[in-house]
């Protein structure tokens, strides 16, 4: 098991929450422990869909699988995140018009996005 550094850590964090479906898997997973069907329904996709999420989130660290039986439970890796997204739930963004490319006719090729 290797220990990250604090850049390393936000990175991944980021990384997980840039996808729509694996932040709705860590905000339900924020709540309660879940299946991977469960989650899947609450997210609105496919069960394989969830899945490959699910494996994102484990390599990243943030979540973990735990075997019960013949089904697999997953949880957060550590309660904290589940503080963590709770602060960042109540920071209010505010952005400029026109500063974040939200439309496609926005974006300005080569440029990156947040």
């Amino acid at each position: 098991m290797d220990t990250l550094t604090h850049h390393t850590v936000l990175a991944r964090f980021g990384y997980a929450l840039s996808d729509p479906v694996r932040a709705r898997v860590l905000l339900a997973l924020r709540e309660a422990p879940s299946y991977p069907g469960d989650l899947a329904s609450l997210a609105g996709v496919s069960k394989q869909r969830v899945s490959n999420h699910l494996a994102c989130l484990r390599g990243c660290g943030l979540v973990v699988a735990v075997p019960e039986g013949r089904r697999v439970r997953y949880e957060l890796a550590d309660r904290k995140l589940g503080d963590a997204l709770a602060a960042l739930l109540e920071v209010v963004i505010v952005s400029e018009p026109g500063c974040c490319c939200t439309t496609k006719e926005n974006h300005v090729e080569g440029e990156a996005c947040c």
